[in-house]
């Protein structure tokens, strides 16, 4: 079939594989072309299949050449719907792995779930015996606990007072004013228990009593905080009051692990296009005006230049650099004085009128169709193409 972006809202329905299959080569091509990584050798990735978590993926297995096991939650093509581009992004990483004769095998599944969890210990039990690296990289707007059946729904608003701000269509062009409605207490309660911590330690808990994770084992989870701009949308928000309980589940896991001489960190990461982000008022406009300045400068990175640095130059390269909470920075570059300054120069100056002019919402908009595998140069969209690919490890397709 002929696969060309549909929109539901902020997220794009559809998926193009070779658009998929292409990103993930390029990410591929670009760790293999910086220093090899002494790493780890065997890795889980529980949210691995688009954003931070497939880069780390990536990073693992062709920059320390590790084997890896991919956590995540796709849905392969049926009839004239496309898989989702995760499923597309899976299917191209373990076809790359095989050629390059890297164990990889994916999970696919509700990651929440005490299934999910069971069959990822007993593949480790049975092929590994143990893991050096535990990255949780979950991203879902939904979780159903997996103890008490509730279902927990995320949202993204403001805690306490209503919040007037910029934002901007990233399809149109069109910079308005929103205002967003404070969220109430089970909102905000809802929103820490699918997007805080207790999962991760629920996973982290449960390699633990199987004795499947390995001397000097080191776990991961990713935040971000960003610009005070931005901070009672977010930080401040429902979605930071959960990151705050995700930093917290990190404090005491490091605790945890210390019995087996493991580590466990946050990394506090760059503003970067996701189909999460899309969804936040005024967070588009912002990233629009901070990728502008931060290409100007020679600073921009995407993921795996992010997750590159992050194995590179901070969890295995001698001593972890972290600030007074225990956190890796890797927003370093995004939160420099003099980017912060020319971000709110531009903001106080945007409107619709010269938003190309003064941000980077060209930019913006091609990221995010490359999430869905579109807008690579090379590749024929009106071509007919077979949206059926199969993720060779699977031995189901849920």
């Amino acid at each position: 079939m002929i696969v060309k972006p549909k929109f539901k809202g902020f997220i794009c329905t559809t998926a193009h594989p070779a658009g998929c299959e292409q990103q993930v080569t390029e990410q591929i091509q670009y760790v293999k072309e910086q220093p090899k990584i002494e790493g780890p050798k065997r890795v889980l990735v529980i949210g691995s299949s688009t954003g931070y978590g497939l880069a780390s993926r990536i990073v693992s297995a062709f920059g320390a050449g590790a084997s890896t096991i991919g956590v995540c939650f796709e849905r392969q093509a049926a009839g004239k719907r496309t898989a989702t581009a995760g499923w597309y992004n899976m299917a191209a990483f373990e076809k790359a792995a095989q050629q390059e004769g890297l164990y990889a095998k994916t999970i696919n599944g509700d990651a929440f779930s005490q299934e999910i969890k069971q069959q990822t210990l007993d593949l480790i039990k049975q092929d590994w015996g143990q893991v050096d690296l535990v990255v949780y990289s979950l991203a879902s707007p939904k979780r159903v606990h997996p103890v008490t059946g509730e279902m927990f729904s995320s949202v993204i608003k403001p805690a306490g007072k209503p919040y007037t701000n910029k934002t901007v269509d990233f399809h149109s062009g069109k910079v308005s004013e929103v205002t967003i409605a404070p969220a109430t207490e089970e909102e905000i309660r809802h929103t820490v228990a699918v997007m805080g911590g207790e999962d991760w330690k629920m996973w982290i808990d449960a390699l633990q009593e199987a004795d499947l994770l390995a001397p000097g084992a080191t776990t991961i989870a990713y935040s971000y905080i960003g610009p005070a701009l931005t901070h009672a949308v977010y930080r401040d928000g429902t979605i930071g009051i959960a990151k705050n309980d995700l930093e917290a589940t990190a404090r005491q896991l490091h605790d945890q692990l210390q019995e087996l001489d493991g580590r466990a960190y946050i990394s506090v990461n760059k503003a970067l296009v996701t189909q999460s982000s899309s969804a936040i008022p005024v967070v588009p406009l912002y990233i629009s005006m901070l990728f502008r300045i931060m290409k100007e400068k020679g600073l921009h990175e995407g993921c795996i230049e992010q997750m590159q640095r992050l194995f590179s130059d901070r969890l295995y390269a001698g001593e972890v650099p972290v600030d007074d909470k225990g956190r890796i920075r890797l927003d370093d570059w995004e939160m420099k004085d003099e980017i912060q300054e020319a971000v709110t120069q531009l903001w106080e100056q945007v409107e619709t009128a010269n938003i190309d002019e003064l941000s980077d919402l060209v930019g913006y908009r091609t990221d995010f169709f490359r999430l869905f595998g579109f807008e690579y140069d090379g590749i024929d969209y009106d071509k007919e193409i077979d949206v059926e690919v199969d993720i060779p490890s699977l031995a189901s397709k849920a």
